[in-house]
């Protein structure tokens, strides 16, 4: 009989990393481009985990956040303990799926016309609410593309995962440890099946993001031919 915690476990670590991405991710890619100098090596060190091996950024977050770090000891008297729990693979999961979300979104803000910006601030608004009102409406069909890729990334994570929370059955094993540890213990069987699980499931968050960009899409061009 399969047990199917690292279902839920996954979908668990997904959504939570998902939401603090989705809002590190906007809040750093309004920022970057608001600077008008170093943002190039901004950009670089906000991407780096992006291009790092998924087992070098696990490494990294053990350093920062484990039993003799400051910042670990920081987070425990708070009441957050990072290492081999379910938060610990949300972390992970955030850090490896951050980069899509913030260059991704900052491609969709990139896209913003110029002079409707332009045209906020000549009427006296802020930056913030140019941010607000201006640039995440018309930057949405890509906003909510960046929020569906970084939910792909979270629930795929293996590496900075098990690195960070380990391979706990029931608590912190996710889909894709799953999958490792079938392997290793040599049950094919059981690692089909969860091959197949996450193979639907990453398959479905695709298609909704192609439904989603072609909506928006037909109602683009409908607003563009009715103006």
């Amino acid at each position: 009989m399969v047990d199917y915690s690292p279902l839920w476990i996954s979908l668990k670590v997904a959504a939570a990393a998902t939401v603090i991405t989705f809002f590190l991710g906007l809040m750093a890619a309004w920022l970057v481009l608001k600077m008008k100098r170093g943002r190039a090596v901004v950009d670089g060190l906000l991407s780096l985990p992006m291009v790092l091996p998924p087992t070098v950024v696990g490494f990294f977050l053990l350093m920062a956040l484990g039993k003799n770090s400051f910042f670990g000891n920081m987070l425990r008297e708070l009441g957050f303990e990072a290492l081999f729990t379910w938060q610990g693979a949300v972390v992970a999961a955030a850090a490896v799926s951050f980069p899509i979300m913030y260059r991704t979104a900052r491609g969709a803000l990139e896209q913003v016309d110029e002079n409707l910006i332009n045209a906020g601030r000549t009427l006296g608004m802020s930056e913030g609410s140019i941010f607000l009102r201006i640039m995440i409406p018309l930057s949405r069909p890509g906003i909510a593309a960046a929020a569906i890729l970084s939910f792909a990334r979270a629930l795929g994570e293996f590496g900075a995962t098990i690195m960070l929370a380990g391979n706990i059955p029931g608590k912190t094993q996710t889909m894709s440890i799953a999958i490792y540890t079938a392997m290793q213990s040599g049950d094919r069987s059981k690692a089909y099946i969860w091959v197949a699980i996450v193979m639907a499931i990453s398959f479905a968050v695709m298609l909704l993001m192609n439904v989603w960009n072609d909506r928006q899409s037909r109602l683009s061009g409908k607003r563009r031919s009715e103006g």
